[in-house]
């Protein structure tokens, strides 16, 4: 019962300690060493993604003085001096991109110069892929170096250069700010996959507005998922933000109807709904945003003003089906791009803004609320080339 709990309030991304009696055999606190082995196994999962097992901190009741930490004393505040900037810790979020471009792509110079034949443009072809870039991008970057240096020899740092050049012109996009609404509540509807990292981006944009000054109210429709409700409850509690909740397996529309009604009646800036992470089939996700979509008409004819789709950048090129599938059935307005860590491949990106033409309006990493920035497309290129 003790192991569900932690995995519940990590899932919030709070630091949990779980504490048992000491162990007779091996590691004193070898019992909850292995009550965190099968939380991690569970099946259905009891974690939203096997990395907040980390916050599960092991323990005994037998600890004593600096051996043992309540849970309550564990800071979920970050300094100034721990959160640095934040765009350049995400730049080590792009350190696996970076490596295949700055490292993979210098394997293809055996000295200081090389001949750019079409050997050289097929390895280079082969290590843009590599960075989930997808086949369009990775083949205009090709053609532009065939084009200007075919049979000539080509230093490391001008093909670094073409590829930063390209990817700041697919990169760039309008500067659009969120769209609110003129008067009233803004509503934002928020979609994704189950595991996207869907409901803690959520509590991210909540704190981004409060930082802004602005009052948000949130509502839990993804109903079918009782994990979500849960921890976006923790969530909405530890923001000290109101959210709005329904039975499970209840009606999502009702919910995100009492949800706005209520925004209204308490003049709140802000009100994001959450909404199912997955349906069976296409046909049932588009049938139940459509009806979400009416009974928020119903109240405030221009809403919802954003439908923000969040996408795992550790998803590669599965990102692209999942972006086309929510583009489809929501007509997203903009991209969040969670968990931009060391596992994530950036360059998927690249295709999805040249597919859909969503901006990507947010960068995730880290289980802090502060740990979402304004994507800066130059900020994100120097990511994919220099070090933080």
């Amino acid at each position: 019962m003790g192991s569900g709990i932690a995995a519940q309030v990590a899932n919030a991304g709070i630091p949990v300690f779980l504490l048992d009696l000491p162990s007779n055999e091996g590691s004193r606190n070898k019992i909850v060493e292995n009550a965190k082995e099968r939380i991690v196994n569970s099946r259905p999962s009891l974690l939203v993604e096997k990395s907040k097992i980390n916050l599960i901190h092991a323990g005994n009741i037998e600890d004593k003085g600096d051996e043992a930490i309540s849970p309550a004393e564990v800071s979920t505040e970050q300094t100034d001096d721990d959160r640095g900037n934040l765009w350049q810790r995400l730049q080590s979020g792009l350190k696996k991109t970076r490596d295949v471009l700055k490292t993979d792509i210098r394997d293809l110079f055996k000295t200081d110069g090389q001949l750019v034949d079409d050997e050289f443009l097929t390895r280079l072809f082969a290590i843009l892929v590599k960075t989930d870039m997808g086949g369009g991008p990775a083949g205009k970057i090709k053609s532009r170096i065939e084009s200007q240096f075919q049979g000539r020899v080509i230093e490391f740092e001008d093909v670094l250069n073409i590829i930063r050049d390209e990817l700041t012109e697919l990169l760039t996009q309008p500067t659009q700010p969120v769209r609110f609404a003129q008067s009233g509540p803004s509503i934002i509807l928020v979609v994704g996959v189950n595991g996207s990292g869907k409901t803690t981006s959520i509590a991210k944009l909540a704190h981004h507005f409060q930082a802004e000054g602005k009052s948000v109210l949130l509502g839990a429709a993804d109903t079918f998922r009782a994990a979500a409700v849960q921890q976006l409850t923790i969530w909405a509690e530890r923001l000290g933000v109101d959210i709005v909740k329904g039975d499970q397996g209840g009606d999502p529309a009702a919910v995100a109807h009492r949800s706005v009604a209520q925004a209204i009646e308490k003049d709140v800036d802000v009100c994001i709904i959450d909404t199912a992470g997955r349906l069976q089939t296409q046909t049932n996700l588009m049938k139940q945003l459509e009806k979400i979509f009416r009974v928020i008409q119903n109240q405030i004819p221009a809403a919802p003003h954003e439908v923000f789709l969040v996408l795992d950048a550790t998803a590669g090129q599965n990102g692209i089906s999942q972006a086309r599938g929510f583009s489809e059935a929501a007509n997203c307005t903009g991209i969040i791009l969670s968990k931009l860590d060391g596992t994530a491949k950036g360059g998927v990106i690249i295709p999805i803004r040249q597919e859909f033409s969503i901006p990507v309006l947010f960068v995730g990493q880290g289980e802090q609320p502060e740990d979402l920035a304004v994507f800066k497309v130059d900020e994100f290129v120097a990511g994919l080339f220099d070090e933080a």
